[in-house]
């Protein structure tokens, strides 16, 4: 980041521990629910292609919510937009846990995937809001208390099943916590609403280019940016939505099937907290390239020998190699010449989610047509998606 290095006052640190409170329970709150998802199918008599379609609900209602969410923060002030958000997706995520209809499972997790979109559009501008004020990169350090809050999350979750906790008390017992972290944090956020459009919260409707034509090359980089992005959320969908289906599958008890999606998310923080001094070292376009060989070497080895080892170490190789992918994505698309600031960051971002609305009904149905194991190749057919495309970012700068 550009600009002086600033001396943050008190206030500006306490709005830093604010923020990464709200980016820890966005990580945790849906993380509870996630490894749950197989009793819930087995209670709602879903198949693998029902199971995938529901599920499917939650990006879609993520995508249909991001053309408000810079609106919104305009308006309301992002630490706001973050901690009703949190709030309004933990109430999602509850219903979801007790629905006892497909039906109301789905529409539950589409008004969570919408309310999920505004937190995270919010906690990530406010972010930014005190990054200025810092006066250099904080930003990451967000996004890996985000992966520890998952791994919280999904421990919870580990936890509640092996005591036996009921969904409904579980869930309840999540909501609640963490809805008193976001409203706690709130008041520690910076005051005032956000009017700067560089905090990233352009609207997507908006025309681009102001009238004017931008290269076709642009057009071209930016999907490639978004193809690279969604690979990584695709690859972060698999642990969302199936490892734990996966390690059940392969006689795992139900307290150690949740070790799949946990060994996901804990390598993705280990590799965010890697990630910069990576970058530095080697450039976005080696970092991203080698984490594409390890994605696709490592679940490909997990799914040709399967066991519940190999499985867990398989989603590990995938998280930590995909856990600058979309960072790196959204860093290139904001730098693109021509484009009105704000915009092909805004566009990666929403453009992002198809992945996770794609990823879950194309493993369902290949998994019903054949096995989940063979579904689960998009995973390391993600990795060599990022391999292929990785030339379009930046190499190593001196």
């Amino acid at each position: 980041m550009a600009g002086p290095t600033l001396a943050p006052s008190r206030a500006d640190q306490r709005a830093r521990v604010a923020v990464a409170a709200l980016f820890f329970t966005n990580g945790a709150l849906f993380a509870n629910l996630l490894p749950r998802y197989p009793e819930i199918k087995t209670a709602l008599q879903l198949d693998n292609s029902a199971y995938g379609l529901s599920v499917a609900a939650f990006p879609a209602g993520a995508i249909v919510a991001g053309l408000a969410a810079g609106v919104l923060v305009r308006r309301m002030g992002s630490a706001r937009v973050a901690a009703f958000g949190t709030i309004l997706t933990g109430l999602g995520a509850l219903v979801a846990g007790i629905s006892p209809a497909p039906v109301l499972f789905a529409a539950a997790l589409f008004v969570a995937g919408a309310m999920d979109a505004l937190t995270d559009v919010g906690q990530n501008a406010h972010g930014l809001r005190v990054q200025r004020r810092y006066g250099r990169s904080i930003i990451n350090s967000f996004h890996a208390v985000w992966s520890i809050g998952a791994v919280t999350g999904g421990s919870m979750a580990a936890g509640a099943i092996a005591l036996g906790l009921p969904l409904g008390v579980h869930l309840s017992i999540s909501t609640v916590l963490f809805a008193a972290v976001a409203l706690i944090a709130l008041r520690f956020c910076l005051p005032g609403r956000d009017t700067d459009p560089a905090d990233g919260t352009a609207d997507p409707t908006e025309a681009a280019t102001a009238g004017r034509r931008v290269p076709i090359r642009l057009w071209l980089m930016i999907v490639a940016f978004v193809l690279i992005a969604i690979a990584g959320t695709t690859v972060e969908d698999a642990g969302n939505s199936w490892a734990t289906l996966y390690l059940g599958s392969l006689s795992a008890p139900a307290a150690v099937a949740t070790s799949g999606f946990v060994a996901l998310v804990g390598a993705q923080f280990v590799g965010r907290l890697l990630g910069d001094r990576l970058v530095d070292r080697f450039g976005q376009r080696a970092v991203a390239r080698t984490g594409g060989l390890i994605v696709a070497v490592g679940m490909g080895a997990a799914l040709a020998l399967p066991s519940v080892p190999g499985a867990i170490l398989g989603f590990a190789a995938a998280g930590f190699g995909v856990a600058t992918l979309v960072p790196a994505a959204m860093h290139e698309a904001d730098e693109l010449p021509g484009l009105k600031p704000g915009t092909g960051l805004t566009l990666v971002s929403w453009l992002m989610r198809i992945g996770f609305l794609a990823s879950p009904p194309v493993v369902g149905a290949i998994a019903d047509a054949t096995s989940l194991r063979i579904g689960l190749l998009v995973v390391p057919i993600a990795g060599i998606v990022v391999i292929l495309l990785a030339g379009v970012l930046q190499p190593r700068r001196d």
